[in-house]
């Protein structure tokens, strides 16, 4: 077995140079102890690209003086690098997530260096990429150098997501807690919507949602049900209490029947405790979670996702506000293709009917600029704080009726108007 010689991070990073492609792991995993240190090295190094999907953190390379240095090229946008992607010290990749392993493994995007976190290794030599395999396991396979940082706080997890010592250019040892995501309060408005969305789950049903205060109510409004499993791009401390309740026991799933399947995880130190060396949770990477051929295979997968807005026809954008890039294309897709194609399965798109400034999310057109996330071929299920409706099936001037009919009452009249000369416009 190889020795760990561990460095500093100053010394683990030395040897990016300008030019350089560098993939980032991210979510709770972020390594932004290397990061920082890479940072450092802004005056000396040039046109850096890095590569990631969700990252947590500052993100220095996106600031003054850094971003000079570093040019963000992002799979999808969070809160921290949003502004960068939007401007030219940055930039977005519309990809599904179920298919970003490809720009690594073919080397569409070749990578000089992969950073990640990792547990200690155990007594074989092999490190856990905890919380977050997604898409840092297809990186780790590609990169030309690997290095880690090294933290026993992290979750040692089952599955797919290890790296052998061997494998590492360097590392460097840190000992401090992964990012944690705390539930908050849902809104009333939430409250209602994940009440709808609840009624159409069924005993048996395999689940994919989110996080956030919908998934929320949803999965507290399922504790009178039966079987359910969970196979899904990522989960939070909402599926705790069922498991604890023997609600979510995955016996009726086809693919890794009794395994809570995901591929990256993010929430309390509760939530990161429960999954530590725990065979019940199995870590596979996003080209797995998310390949609709496996997905379809599971029973009723109800696929819980949301939206920015929905036009009358059904199009769905969930990841930009008109020409600004919110968020990224995700999983969506990937889970709204694969519920619809499971025996009984259901895809939800659930979102309040208005934005927190009282404007309407269910809209004659799209915003000038704003990407299709779902097309209206794919979309079936929506649900608003007043109800929920069916598209699937319904010709354009029947989907619009419907959605206006779960429309916020004061937007209803104008919508009704703006469907009319729409859709009556020969």
């Amino acid at each position: 077995m190889k020795n760990l010689d561990i460095v500093s991070a100053q010394e683990a990073v030395k040897e990016v140079k300008s030019g350089h492609r560098v993939f980032l792991q991210g979510a709770a995993m972020t390594p932004n102890t290397l990061i920082n240190a890479l940072c450092d090295r802004h005056e000396e190094l040039k046109d850096v690209e890095l590569i990631q999907i969700h990252t947590e953190g500052n993100a220095l390379y996106t600031q003054e003086p850094y971003n000079k240095s570093f040019k963000t090229n992002s799979c999808f946008v969070g809160s921290n690098v949003r502004k960068a992607v939007n401007s030219n010290y940055g930039a977005y990749i519309p990809i599904f997530l179920s298919e970003i392993h490809v720009l690594f493994r073919r080397n569409i995007l070749p990578l000089d260096f992969a950073f990640i976190q990792v547990s200690p290794p155990d007594k074989h030599g092999y490190c856990s990429l905890g919380v977050s395999v997604d898409v840092t396991l297809p990186a780790i396979q590609s990169a030309k150098k690997v290095v880690a940082q090294i933290n026993p706080q992290v979750p040692r997890t089952h599955g797919d997501g290890i790296i052998h010592i061997s494998q590492l250019h360097a590392a460097i040892a840190v000992d401090q807690p992964i990012h944690a995501a705390h539930l908050s309060e849902p809104s009333e408005i939430e409250r209602q919507i994940g009440k709808h969305v609840a009624g159409l789950v069924e005993d048996g049903a395999t689940l994919q949602m989110g996080i956030g205060g919908i998934p929320n109510v949803v999965l507290n409004n399922l504790t009178n049900h039966k079987n359910l499993g969970i196979h899904t791009e990522m989960f939070s401390d909402g599926v705790l209490p069922l498991i604890e309740k023997e609600v979510i026991t995955g016996q009726q799933k086809k693919i890794k029947t009794g395994k809570l399947v995901t591929c990256f995880a993010v929430g309390s130190p509760k939530l990161y405790d429960f999954i530590d060396d725990n065979p019940l949770v199995h870590f596979k990477e996003a080209a797995y979670t998310n390949d609709t051929a496996l997905i379809r295979q599971n029973p009723k997968v109800t696929a819980i996702n949301s939206a920015i807005e929905i036009d009358l026809t059904g199009q769905v954008c969930a990841d930009t506000i008109g020409k600004i890039q919110y968020s990224g294309v995700g999983g969506q897709m990937d889970f709204i293709r694969g519920a619809s194609l499971s025996e009984g399965g259901k895809a939800i798109i659930a979102m309040p009917s208005v934005t927190n400034k009282g404007i309407s999310k269910i809209v004659p057109y799209l915003k000038e600029g704003a990407g299709v996330t779902t097309t209206r071929a794919h979309v079936h299920y929506i649900a608003t704080e007043y109800g929920v409706v069916d598209l699937f099936g319904k010709n354009l001037k029947q989907r619009a009726e419907a959605l206006i009919s779960i429309a916020n009452p004061d937007h209803r009249e104008k919508l009704e108007q703006q469907a009319f000369e729409r859709l009556n416009n020969v």
